[in-house]
């Protein structure tokens, strides 16, 4: 798809690493060196000195690699204001969000990513959220519903007030509010929004500790006699945007694909697959989104960076996807064990976004 408007989308800019280079061209010397020396002195230390040799070269190679990987360092800056201004033009985009296991992986995590995802700055009626349960859970599509229900306030809410953070764990997770900094309307709201979102938890969590989460009739009745091995494909339509409202809720569909216990289902890539083909039928958006339940979109113009660098390029070849980082909340302060990978995506990156 080409670009909407005649505006720049994105803006390429080199990093300066002359001083990193250096230092990789010095160690590239050394490590020449050294095999020359290895080669040359090979007839005098037998057997021993040949697998050294081999070892040192196959480092070598691999660190050739990784430098030309970073040589050529450099940001893109994205200007996602110029994509608003053409919104009708916009390409639809798929959401896929897969989840496995409701005791691993807890409903109410996977309801925060797909509330984050529905509020994003995106019109509506060209988004559509794909939930693959693997689990043929219950307990998984009653917690869709009911977030369903909250997401009618929750994205409304957000779009009001540019909220930046749209998984409301992490919103109600910080620090509370100041009734210097803000007006009394907005206080109320966020009052009344809290204790909706507190009882959207408690409906989830109580429904959790029952061995059967609701009454198995009705839009459940399907969940009544299955396995979770061993069942037939479950397709549930939990929210249509009938009216195409840019400022209404994307489509909410939900689905556990087929399983039998003597085919192989391939864990997520066959889940992918699945949803896939489905959207295909449903929405067939050209764009699509993957993510795990249990990654939210911390920026809710996530979409329109990823948008700016897939539609601004002259040749369609020139950008097949785009990768964000995926940071971790709650963690110890200046990441002693290195569990934000700063060094793979913020150093090792041929590519990174300003956003």
């Amino acid at each position: 798809m080409a670009n909407p408007t005649p505006l720049p989308l994105h803006e390429r800019i080199s990093r300066k690493n002359t001083i990193p280079r250096i230092v990789e061209l010095i160690i590239l010397f050394l490590l020449l060196s050294l095999l020359v020396y290895r080669l040359l002195s090979l007839r005098n230390h037998g057997i021993t000195w040949l697998l050294a040799f081999l070892c040192e070269s196959w480092f070598t190679f691999i660190w050739v690699l990784t430098v030309n990987a970073k040589w050529n360092q450099v940001d893109y800056k994205t200007y996602p204001e110029y994509l608003l201004q053409w919104a009708p033009e916009l390409p639809p985009v798929d959401m896929f969000v897969t989840t496995a296991d409701p005791v691993l992986e807890p409903p109410i995590i996977t309801v925060n990513t797909v509330l984050s995802l529905l509020a994003v700055d995106y019109p509506a009626h060209k988004l559509a959220c794909y939930v693959s349960d693997d689990g043929a859970s219950p307990l998984t599509f009653y917690s869709l519903l009911e977030a369903s229900k909250f997401a009618k306030l929750w994205v409304p809410f957000c779009k009001k007030y540019n909220i930046q953070v749209r998984a409301p764990f992490r919103y109600f997770s910080g620090k509370p509010l100041s009734s210097q900094d803000v007006s009394l309307e907005f206080q109320q709201e966020w009052r009344n929004m809290k204790d909706e979102y507190e009882q959207l938890t408690q409906k989830i969590e109580d429904a959790s500790k029952r061995s059967v989460p609701c009454d198995l009739t009705g839009e459940f009745a399907v969940f009544s006699n299955i396995e979770r091995r061993n069942h037939p494909t479950i397709i549930k339509v939990i929210w249509e945007n009938k009216e195409a409202e840019s400022s209404g809720l994307p489509h909410l569909v939900y689905i556990s694909r087929e399983k039998r216990p003597k085919h192989p289902h391939h864990f997520k890539a066959g889940a992918m697959n699945v949803l896939t083909r489905v959207s295909g039928v449903m929405t067939n958006a050209p764009f699509m989104l993957n993510v795990d339940c249990d990654m939210y979109a911390n920026n809710p113009q996530i979409f329109l960076h990823a948008m700016c660098l897939l539609l601004g390029v002259k040749n369609e070849r020139d950008s097949a996807f785009v990768q964000s980082p995926q940071k971790f909340y709650d963690g110890l302060k200046d990441d002693p064990f290195g569990n934000q990978m700063v060094v793979m995506f913020e150093v090792r990156n041929i590519f990174t976004i300003n956003l």
